[in-house]
């Protein structure tokens, strides 16, 4: 009977443990999912950034630029 018991025990841990991994699965996948979107909107943004100095650097004509107001 306690051979049985232990058996029974050890099926439970590893139920329990199985599931545990799937839910830490789900939880790095949808994490990496997270990251690669960081990624790519911090790409983008670098982008920006990089396009907006370098317009600031080109002279730009004030007197025929509208006013921010119109």
């Amino acid at each position: 009977m306690i051979d049985e018991e232990r058996l029974v025990d050890i099926e439970l841990k590893l139920t329990h443990q199985e599931d545990t991994v799937d839910a830490l699965n789900k939880i790095v996948y949808e994490q990496q999912k997270k990251i690669d979107e960081l990624e790519k909107l911090l790409t983008a943004l670098a982008r920006q950034v990089k396009d907006a100095a370098n317009s600031v650097s080109e002279p730009r004509n004030i007197e025929n630029e509208r006013p921010p107001h119109y």
